[in-house]
């Protein structure tokens, strides 16, 4: 047995107790001491805020992006010590699947997300900006920027890798430090990951630290610039809601907690259908995965009561094929629990249960392991044949239990999947989309997230029981009230939302992107005869007139096909409340300014690669003379790929200065030879290149 450290103000530091120790979840051995007796906690945080904040917020978006993507390699490349010592813990090799390489492709899933969704840039502009004058000469934009403080994440023992990934990708993402806090029974697997990415060296210092241990008198020292993210019970989290910290200084706080999550059997999806199987598959996989210590694992099966038998007798001999014993035994499907001290909690809570449920099995044959001295327990389905008892909907057994009900009709499933009093994930199984829709709409309230799942997606379904980073991963009421990852809501949740308001120079100064109203440079000649690094935010072009003929309408529609009334009847364009005659169709208005601002030889525009936010704003005319107004919105550097995008700002305008159509115009602008991996200059050398 050993001592765990914590890593705390850039250094590994040992306690100065032994602390509690921890055992071997299969064999009962000593594994580890936790203690985080002798830290300052004061001090810890102030590291955090002084030496990790100022780094990471000088940083862009795409630079943390690029931080998450390094440490998620390296946790893939490193992955086999840490599987090593998972067994420990009592999950196999597929239960940690989910914990080690699940961790690490949060941590890549955000950093793609942040290049490919956030601007490379320390600020996040949220939303359109606001006209506030007639002139436009005073305007308001929202911004989004770092908390200056510290995200203190305190997790449970059911994921040591993964709980603590997908809390720090977001903050990280956002530009603020992390704390990390494992829960005590698997503090060993997360301190042996936390210490991969510290002696990688990819992450600057303060950016993460590593208490294993109680959090002492760490909230004392938290406030209305810092985090707290908690997963664990209901009871735990309502003391944690409670403290000063939180109520007084209004420290951010989000939590996921208990949840009956229930899976739910359609109408019409009787044994012998396809649903009726995914359904009996999904609640035993949802059972013995992890050995049923999943905040987001099946608790409530219901099925309509005339498949209850069926389905009871199904999801029993489904079980009954389960391997269960030693983890490291490649053949073993369910593990141990991850200590003895929470099969005595799982027991206690089906002893509630015993009351209001009938066992359907319970037993099972244990292979290669010492069921005394491990912590193993045998999967156990009950039966509620009085669904409405207030226990089978509050009483949560966080092993591998599951309790098996019958509903009646649709709304009847939905009051009983609303008596859990709000869950993080519930599924439906049915081939009836009006029933999905029914029981979908039904529930939502109630949930974080819904899987509707039929025959045509068994092979493509990611899952009851696996948060995604893309997807909202909470619930409410019981549930926590919060949210975790959900892509970039995640991120959100570490950033403050300010409005900002001035003139349009300075709002484009401050948000580092064109604003409506602010100086255009027209004085440089064409801007897509310049290089990524020679274009500055505010570089327009006005372009030459083209003017709009009969003639031009009806050779587009001719080459197009688009022969709407419009554009080629005049009658009927005449007699429309909105045309009052023929109007050019929209997209020829985009295609002749295109031909007014395309620069026709090569040059460092590479492509045309779309459009954002096209509007026509106003019929264009035969004999409407059209100009474009080009101007450089928005830059993104594409590190190392030799080239950044640019957004310009298009505003089409007809003889009388009115914009007919406004659009971005996304471009890939090359960068000047030889920088950020653009190919170098070509001279010519006497003959050669």
């Amino acid at each position: 047995m050993r001592t765990l450290e914590s890593f705390v103000q850039g250094a590994w530091q040992a306690p100065d107790s032994e602390g509690v120790a921890t055992s071997h979840a299969v064999t009962g051995d000593p594994v580890a001491a936790v203690s985080s007796s002798g830290i300052d906690f004061a001090a810890t945080a102030r590291y955090a805020r002084d030496v990790g904040g100022p780094t990471l917020r000088s940083m862009t978006f795409h630079e943390r992006a690029t931080l998450l993507k390094a440490v998620g390699q390296h946790l893939l490349s490193e992955k086999e010590e840490l599987y090593d010592l998972s067994t420990a813990t009592g999950a196999t090799r597929a239960d940690s699947w989910i914990d080690i390489e699940g961790g690490a492709g949060v941590l890549l899933s955000y950093a793609s997300k942040g290049r490919r969704e956030l601007p490379n840039s320390t600020v996040l502009l949220d939303g359109d900006p606001e006209i506030l004058a007639r002139d436009g000469s005073f305007i308001a934009a929202h911004i989004a920027t770092p908390m200056n403080g510290v995200a203190v994440q305190i997790n449970a023992f059911n994921f040591p890798c993964w709980g603590a990934l997908e809390k720090l990708a977001p903050a990280l993402l956002a530009g603020v430090p992390t704390i990390i806090k494992p829960a005590t029974q698997t503090a060993f697997l997360t301190e042996s990951m936390v210490r991969l990415i510290v002696d990688s060296g990819i992450l600057p210092d303060g950016a993460l630290q590593l208490v294993c241990g109680g959090v002492g008198d760490l909230f004392n020292h938290l406030g209305g610039q810092d985090l707290i993210g908690f997963t664990g019970s209901a009871t735990t989290a309502s003391l944690l809601r409670t403290h000063p910290a939180v109520v007084e200084r209004s420290t951010r706080f989000n939590a996921e907690a208990d949840s009956l999550n229930a899976a739910i059997l359609g109408l019409e999806s009787g044994p012998g259908s396809p649903e009726f199987d995914l359904f009996v598959t999904e609640v035993v996989t949802e059972m013995t995965v992890k050995a049923g210590q999943k905040c987001t694992a099946i608790r409530r099966a219901l099925v309509p009561h005339v498949y209850l038998d069926a389905a009871a007798d199904a999801v029993a001999a489904a079980l009954a094929e389960v391997r269960v014993g030693d983890p490291a035994d490649p053949e073993t499907r369910m593990g141990a629990l991850v200590s003895t001290t929470q099969r005595g909690e799982v027991a206690d809570a089906v002893a509630a249960l015993s009351g209001s449920t009938t066992v359907v099995i319970d037993s099972c044959v244990f292979h290669d392991v010492d069921v005394e001295r491990g912590a193993f327990l045998a999967p156990t389905l009950l039966r509620s044949d009085n669904p409405i008892d207030p226990k089978v909907h509050t009483t949560e057994a966080f092993g591998p239990v599951t309790t098996i009900m019958g509903y009646t009709d649709p709304a009847d499933a939905i009051s009983l999947t609303a008596l859990g009093g709000g869950s993080l994930v519930a599924s439906i199984y049915t081939t009836n989309p009006d029933e999905a829709r029914l029981l979908t709409t039904g529930i939502a309230a109630h949930h974080g997230r819904v899987h509707v799942v039929d025959a045509s997606v068994a092979g493509s379904s990611t899952g009851h029981g696996s948060p995604l980073p893309n997807l909202v991963h909470g619930g409410p009421g019981r549930a926590g009230g919060g949210e975790e990852m959900g892509g970039l809501r995640g991120v959100r949740h570490h950033l403050q939302t300010t409005a900002v308001q001035g003139s349009p120079d300075m709002l484009t100064a401050i948000t580092g992107e064109w604003m409506p109203g602010s100086t255009r440079d027209l004085d440089r000649g064409h801007p897509f005869k310049l290089n990524f690094e020679d274009l500055d935010i505010g570089t327009a072009i006005h372009t030459d007139s083209r003017t709009v003929t009969l003639d031009d309408i009806e050779n587009f529609a001719e080459s197009t096909g688009d022969h709407f009334y419009a554009h080629m009847d005049e009658a009927a364009a005449a007699a429309s409340p909105i045309f009052g005659g023929r109007v050019a169709h929209g997209y020829l208005v985009l295609s002749l300014a295109a031909g007014l601002f395309v620069w026709p030889d090569p040059g460092p525009v590479l492509a045309n690669y779309g459009i954002d936010r096209c509007r026509f704003a106003k019929p264009t005319y035969p004999g409407d003379t059209l100009t474009v107004l080009l101007t450089c919105r928005r830059k993104t550097l594409r590190a190392g790929s030799g080239y950044g995008e640019v957004a310009w700002d298009a505003q089409v305008l007809n003889q009388d200065d009115d914009v007919v159509a406004a659009y971005d115009v996304l471009t890939m602008v090359a960068n000047r030879p030889g920088v950020n991996g653009a190919p170098p200059e070509q001279t010519d050398n006497g003959g050669g290149i």
